[in-house]
Order: C-alpha cells, then sequence, then structure tokens
C-alpha cells in the first residue's frame, strides 16, 4: 500500500506540471495551426464561391454551432456535387472558425471524446493526400473541382490556390502530430483524474482496495459516479490503474506512466549555415499574400450592402437628382457614413465620419499590393526581395497597422448597415463578422511572424554585443 501512495504522490505533481505545460505551450500552438488551416479553407471556399464552382450553403449563417460535428461524407450522384459539397465545406469551414474563435483548448475540455471529435472533423478533407485518385469521397470531389477552378485561373490566382493547399496540408500535418502525442497524454491524465477524485473519495477505503486487483476494480466502480460525475468509465483505462497498483511488474509499469511525464524540449541545433533572416521576414509577407481573396469577398459584401441602402432612396426628386448629375456630368458629392468606432483596448467610443467610396477604393488598392506577396514571379515581388530588410520591415509593419485599422472600421460599417437598413431590407444585409475574423486571424499570423523576425534579430545584436556569434 505504501508503494502506490508513494507512486500517486508523486504522480500527481508531475501530471499537473505536464498539463500546464500543454495548457500554456502546445495546445496555443495546436489552435495557431488550425487557424492557419481555416485562413487556408476560407481562402479556398471563397475563390470556389466566386468561380461558381460550388454553391454556398444559404443557411449557413442561421446554423448555431455548440460542438464539434464533421461534416457528411456518403456518396452522392456527380451532378449534385456542386450544392453538396458546397454545403460540406461550407460546414467543414464553419466548423473550423468555430473552433478558431469559440473552442477552448485545454487539457480539461480536450477530452479523450473531444479529441476522437476533432480527429474525425480533420479526417473530413485529407489535405495531406488531397488528391482526384482519392477514395474518400469528399476529398476526391473537393479536389476535382479545385483542378478545375485551377486551370481556368490566372498565374496569381493558381499561386494562391497552389499556397493555400501547401499550407492547408503543413498545418494540418501538425495539428494530427499534436493530437497523437496529446491522446496518450490524456489517457494518464484520466487515470491521474481518477487516483486524485476516487481514491480521495470519503466511500474509498485504499486498505481494501489494494488488498486484491478485483477489490480495488469493485471500490472504484462503487465510487467512481460519485467522484468523477459524468466522466465515461473507461474500463480499460481503469484496469490499467489497477495493473500499474498490483501486478507483479508494477514498478516497471509506474516507471512507464513517470517517463510519459517527463515535458519534451526541442534542443536547439547549431546550424553550420546562416539564418536565413530575410526568409523569416517574407513569412510574413507571404501571410499578408492570403488575405486579397478574404479582401475580396468583403468588399463584394460592403458594395452589396451600400447599394441596399442606396436603394431606399429611390424617390422621383432622387431620380431626377442623378439624371441631373449624369446630364451634366457633374461630381457627386464624396457619400460619408456616420459610424461608431470602438476601440478595441479601452472599450472607448467615437463618432467618425467614414468616406464610403475612398474606403473602399482603399480595400482594393491594398487587396493588389498584398497579392503581389504571393506571385513570386511577377516584376512586384522582385522589388519586394530586392529591398534591404529594414525596408521589408517597415513594409509589412506598416501594411499591418493599415490592417487593424481596417479591421476597426470594417467592424463599426457592419454594425451601421445593420441599423441603417429598413425593417424590410434588414434581413438583406450581408453579415461581415465571418469575413471579419478570417482577416483579423491572417493578420494575426502575419504579426507573429513579423514578430519572431524581430525578436531574432535583437537577440542577434545582444548576443553579437556581448561577444558571442
Amino acid at each position: 500500500m505504501e508503494n502506490n501512495s508513494n507512486f500517486t504522490n508523486a504522480l500527481l505533481p508531475a501530471l499537473d506540471a505536464k498539463t500546464k505545460w500543454y495548457d500554456t505551450e502546445t495546445l496555443p500552438k495546436l489552435l495557431d495551426n488550425y487557424r492557419l488551416l481555416h485562413t487556408c479553407v476560407k481562402n479556398l471556399f471563397d475563390f470556389l464561391v466566386k468561380k461558381s464552382l460550388i454553391t454556398p450553403d444559404p443557411y449557413k449563417l442561421d446554423k448555431k454551432i455548440s460542438d464539434i460535428t464533421p461534416p457528411e461524407s456518403t456518396q452522392f450522384v456527380e451532378n449534385e456535387k456542386s450544392v453538396i459539397i458546397g454545403q460540406r465545406f461550407s460546414d467543414y469551414e464553419s466548423m473550423l472558425d468555430f473552433l478558431c474563435n469559440y473552442y477552448k483548448f485545454s487539457t480539461a475540455h480536450l477530452t479523450m471524446q473531444n479529441i476522437k471529435k476533432l480527429v474525425e472533423l480533420n479526417n473530413s478533407f485529407l489535405w495531406a493526400n488531397f488528391s482526384i485518385n482519392s477514395n474518400k469521397t469528399n476529398t476526391r470531389v473537393l479536389a476535382n473541382i479545385v483542378a478545375d477552378g485551377r486551370q481556368k485561373s490566372d498565374a496569381l490566382t493558381s499561386s494562391m490556390i497552389n499556397d493555400s493547399l501547401q499550407k492547408a496540408s503543413r498545418a494540418m500535418s501538425d495539428i494530427n502530430s499534436v493530437l497523437k502525442e496529446f491522446a496518450e497524454f490524456q489517457r494518464e491524465y484520466y487515470k491521474g483524474q481518477i487516483r486524485k477524485n476516487v481514491f480521495g473519495h470519503p466511500g474509498f477505503d485504499l486498505g481494501k482496495a489494494f488488498s486484491s486487483p478485483s477489490d480495488e476494480m469493485a471500490l472504484i466502480k462503487k465510487n467512481f459516479t460519485a467522484a468523477m460525475g459524468k466522466v465515461p468509465f473507461y474500463s480499460e483505462l481503469i484496469d490499467e490503474i489497477v495493473q500499474e497498483d498490483q501486478a507483479p511488474n508494477k514498478e516497471e509499469l509506474q516507471k512507464k506512466v513517470m517517463d510519459k511525464m517527463g515535458i519534451s524540449v526541442k534542443k536547439a541545433v547549431v546550424q553550420e549555415t546562416k539564418v536565413d533572416t530575410k526568409a523569416m521576414l517574407m513569412e510574413s509577407a507571404h501571410m499578408l499574400g492570403s488575405l486579397p481573396p478574404v479582401l475580396t469577398q468583403i468588399i463584394e459584401k460592403v458594395k452589396s450592402n451600400h447599394d441596399l441602402l442606396e436603394s431606399e432612396h429611390n424617390s422621383i426628386m432622387d431620380k431626377i437628382k442623378r439624371l441631373f448629375i449624369q446630364a451634366f456630368n457633374l461630381e457627386e458629392k464624396p457619400l460619408y457614413y456616420s459610424i461608431m468606432i470602438v476601440e478595441a483596448g479601452t472599450g472607448a467610443k467615437r463618432q467618425e465620419k467614414l468616406n464610403y467610396n475612398q474606403f473602399v477604393a482603399d480595400i482594393e488598392l491594398k487587396t493588389k499590393r498584398f497579392a503581389v506577396f504571393n506571385a513570386k514571379k511577377s516584376v512586384g515581388y522582385n522589388k519586394i526581395i530586392a529591398m534591404n530588410e529594414s525596408g521589408i520591415f517597415d513594409l509589412i509593419s506598416g501594411l499591418i497597422t493599415d490592417c487593424n485599422k481596417m479591421i476597426v472600421l470594417l467592424n463599426s460599417l457592419d454594425e451601421f448597415f445593420k441599423a441603417a437598413a429598413s425593417p424590410a431590407n434588414k434581413s438583406k444585409v450581408k453579415g461581415l463578422k465571418i469575413d471579419i475574423t478570417s482577416f483579423k486571424n491572417i493578420v494575426i499570423k502575419a504579426n507573429t511572424y513579423r514578430a519572431e523576425y524581430s525578436s531574432y534579430i535583437e537577440e542577434a545584436e545582444q548576443m553579437k554585443k556581448l561577444g558571442i556569434s
């Protein structure tokens, strides 16, 4: 009995330490990879919708998501692929959006049941084996649709598609690797919770439990619900607990468990070759280069909402005024929208007049600038590559700042459109929240790459000052 108590006393602090490591180090990185995957999927989804290769789910925004549910994967007839894959891919994108913005990535929440759900979602579309010959229905059909769209696109768009597919593949590979490792840890975490809660329950007689394997199993079953609540009872893992406590080779089994509690820290490998810091910095630029499809979708919705509001001003006098302006080739007065700006940091509110035409033109211009970052054979891209790192850093920093300002304005504009539309037209207003979230996630990732570059440069400078090369 003393040996068992010593094992439990040593195990629980080790479990707590590894849990903290997962919650603060590994699971946030898992979320980052899901955000990258979502960005890539959103880019592909918007591209296919724009090309009319898939039909978006008309009820997409009405669906309420509260848990992970993979899209359907059953067979369907060929002539329905546009609608069915459109709905399935739409559901998949919505589920990724839910994961990135509402799901809690923590050891306590990411149980074995939820890991299984994530794995099922991950297998909805096989990005690492994205082929027209895939034996998975959704993957095969979507790959064919994407291939068709790519053939009919210009070089810049094709480059964007290829980049999104490559990044989706890498992100999914990293995600699955983490989940596989984390699933192993969750088994030990589950067993640790039983040792902590069931063994510590007033009704659990330690002396009797450790008198025989059958007694320990019986007492765990008896006190399980009272101590663990609605947590599932996994017989296989309960049996492992009993084996670790009372099997002839229990010391060996206990050692294996404790070995799993080690925190794997990747050791820095001294590289003989010099780190390409410009390539590090360009990762941020390439991430911004994935913005055009998202911004194009936003522009289309903004223009649609603008036209909707304008349609409400269609009186005889309005028509005469427009005819008069056209007849005499007069310049229209700038259109200003009075929007409410909410500062992200402080929550402070202020009224601001937004020049609509100038704002849209600015987004369209930046969309073209962002597209250059992934057009590696273009003149514009070569000009950027020819710049020194300081110039590229300043360029990216300025664009990220501009993006953050745009996000604030777009959020305010979204609220304005919803409030300004007449009751009869409110249902016709196209919401921007999902697109703004995708926009924001890309900017966050780009800023992360920029910060990593900046930290590396600062560290290198400090090392240089200390005489360490």
